[in-house]
């Protein structure tokens, strides 16, 4: 079965920076594009940021500038570089992974998704 496993996450000062994983397994990794979502206690899932399956990248105005997605599809894996953290940025980030030709923001075109792992960004 496909899984997403997710990794990276901590607690950090503002400022500071993160570097997360997500490894894939049971799928063809190459032909899927990828996300990363966040949700803070109490809101909504939304969007960070994406990658093609060409390695197009896509991000939300709130991240853009600080955080950065990266594939390595030798590995299976996506990355997702958080820098100049913020405590907004407190969240659990998840990965997700779909068949998608355009970068896209919500969350129900999405195929697959990793169990989440907590970022935690102290003022």
């Amino acid at each position: 079965q496909v899984q997403l496993v997710e990794s990276g996450g901590g607690s950090v000062q503002a400022g500071g920076s993160l570097r997360l994983s997500c490894a894939a397994s049971g799928l063809t990794f190459s032909v899927y594009a990828l996300a990363w979502f966040r949700q803070a206690p109490g809101k909504e899932r939304e969007f960070v940021a994406w990658s093609g399956t060409t390695s197009t990248t896509y991000y939300a105005d709130s991240v853009k500038g600080r955080f950065a997605i990266s594939r390595e599809n030798a590995k299976n894996t996506v990355y997702l570089q958080m820098n100049s953290l913020k405590p907004e940025d407190t969240a659990v980030y998840y990965c997700a992974a779909g068949r998608l030709w355009k970068a896209a923001s919500v969350t129900n075109v999405y195929d697959y998704w990793g169990q989440g792992t907590q970022v935690t960004v102290s003022s």
